[in-house]
């Protein structure tokens, strides 16, 4: 597998996908768009660490995927690759823009607005939470491939959009939703371990997983939670159900992907990944 990896990362191709996407080209720069990842083929045997704005990044094979943080300004920027043999260089890449859409959603729980003090620490305390999650960095996972999406269903919500709840401006969407019925099945995307179990103000029942390599998964709104922290699991496995807790106008699954503490586009993580996967088999 890691062999094919770098024959296909250097072969004079371009990788293309999801508007907004990667591209991938052995003659020009590798470069993504904000809120996506950038693939940097490396010599993974000699290699001892990619590390982008002083964190290091995961690594698939003879690829490094590099996260590139929403809003980040375009252009050039550099990428630190650090070598067994103590020698490092800083490698480019290049950063594109993106347009991001507006959602404006009704919320009929003003408290899910403009939550009360009470409330507000609440919310201050699962952020930590969810920050120290966020920020694990795990030993690089060796089974990642391929990464299955978590249920089936119609897409209700996109990475990046711009939110308003009834009118008030917020945070961007930090994940993907997908709309389906309430008890639904949530497979997990790939193996890895439960960090978080939890019952959230905004983000309702909630499991949080690491892959490894920076690479956290986090599932909201749950009617049912099937997994306990600590939990080593598999990739299909059955983690919980769809539900509508937390600040949700309808039974839905949120799935974010944080890697090295940024969150990316997960429509845009699965199918570039998955496609490095498939060029592989």
């Amino acid at each position: 597998m890691i062999d094919k990896l770098l024959i296909f990362t250097r072969s004079l191709v371009t990788l293309s996908l999801v508007s907004g996407g990667i591209a991938l080209q052995a003659s020009t720069l590798p470069q993504g768009a904000h809120g996506t990842i950038a693939l940097l083929p490396i010599e993974s045997s000699e290699v001892a660490s990619v590390v982008f704005q002083e964190r290091p990044q995961l690594i698939v094979g003879n690829v490094a995927i590099v996260r590139i943080p929403l809003f980040m300004t375009s252009g050039e920027t550099d990428v630190k690759v650090s070598y067994q043999d103590g020698r490092s260089e800083n490698v480019a890449i290049k950063v594109l823009d993106r347009e991001y859409p507006e959602e404006r959603i009704t919320v009929t729980d003003q408290e899910h607005v403009t939550p009360s003090t009470a409330n507000l620490e609440r919310i201050r305390e699962e952020s930590a939470r969810m920050r120290a999650a966020y920020n694990l960095f795990t030993e690089q996972p060796l089974d990642l491939l391929p990464i299955i999406q978590p249920i089936e269903g119609r897409t209700s919500g996109v990475f990046g959009s711009r939110r308003f709840f009834n009118d008030q401006p917020r945070n961007p969407h930090s994940g993907i939703d997908w709309a389906a019925p309430t008890g639904t099945p949530i497979k997990n995307p790939t193996p890895g371990t439960v960090v978080v179990v939890g019952d959230f103000f905004f983000n309702g029942k909630t499991v949080m997983i690491d892959h490894g390599g920076g690479f956290i998964s986090m599932m909201c709104h749950l009617s049912e939670i099937l997994v306990t922290e600590g939990q080593r699991i598999d990739r299909s496995k059955v983690i919980g159900k769809v539900g509508t807790t937390g600040r949700s106008t309808g039974p839905h699954l949120h799935w974010s992907v944080s890697l090295s503490g940024e969150r990316t586009d997960p429509a845009v993580f699965m199918a570039t990944l998955n496609a490095l996967y498939d060029e592989a088999e």
